[in-house]
């Protein structure tokens, strides 16, 4: 890897056995989809435009306040184990919005000037491109 270009940082949490440059769908759009040494299978998507970028960011800064984590680890320092969280949102931290109580999904959904379902719609939008 060249370190001059280090375009995304972003812990896994696994070993990475394979990446593919790949569409999901007929016409989806393009997406990296990997694969890891445990099983999993995941995907990072490039956010087409500022304003998705922006919103996810928020989102998930919004989340990290309104959903604690577990087992005392925060979500930031893990995804940074070993290279600062770098151009890369965690989607699927974001999509934990929908499993948050309606009171707490009404206070996020103020603060980002919208409403719960509209945050919601979102997020599916996002899982409809690519799916």
């Amino acid at each position: 890897i060249n370190a001059e270009y280090m375009g995304i940082q972003f812990h896994i949490g696994d070993m990475v056995t394979s990446l593919q440059k790949t569409q999901l769908t007929a016409g989806g759009q393009e997406v990296l989809l990997y694969t890891t040494a445990m099983g999993g299978v995941g995907v990072l998507v490039p956010l087409q435009t500022r304003d998705d970028a922006d919103f996810f960011q928020l989102l998930e800064m919004h989340m990290r306040q309104e959903h604690p984590p577990l087992c005392g680890r925060e979500h930031l320092s893990y995804r940074s184990y070993y290279f600062p969280c770098k151009d890369v949102v965690d989607g699927d931290f974001c999509e934990l919005f929908t499993t948050l109580p309606y009171s707490k999904q009404a206070a996020i959904a103020k603060e980002l000037d919208r409403q719960p379902e509209d945050l919601c719609k979102r997020l599916e939008d996002m899982r409809n491109k690519i799916m």
